[in-house]
């Protein structure tokens, strides 16, 4: 059994969200027939995408972070401090 909040929300019960296959952020339908609130998952919803399609999206948007990266102002490409870290490293002695 669900209560409405004081934010008039409902919470579905687990085993009816897994009976119908909803998830966190899907939309739902809410029907009154009579004195009954029937509540359905929207018809819009989304088939999951297959391992491809995924894929191809992880790529496009990681190339798209990297042309940012190269693009924004005082990233370490356009930096030249006059020394690298390696130059650390291979200095040796403590200071």
């Amino acid at each position: 059994m669900a209560k409405v909040t004081s934010k008039l929300q409902v919470t579905v019960p687990k085993a009816l969200a897994i009976q119908l296959g909803l998830r966190p952020g899907d939309d739902v339908d809410w029907t009154i027939s009579g004195n009954s609130l029937h509540v359905t998952p929207s018809r819009d919803r989304r088939q999951p995408l297959d391992l491809e399609t995924r894929l191809r999206l992880f790529h496009q948007a990681t190339d798209r972070q990297r042309r940012r990266q190269r693009e924004a102002p005082g990233t370490q490409a356009e930096v030249d401090r006059g020394w690298s870290r390696e130059d650390l490293y291979e200095r040796g002695g403590t200071r």
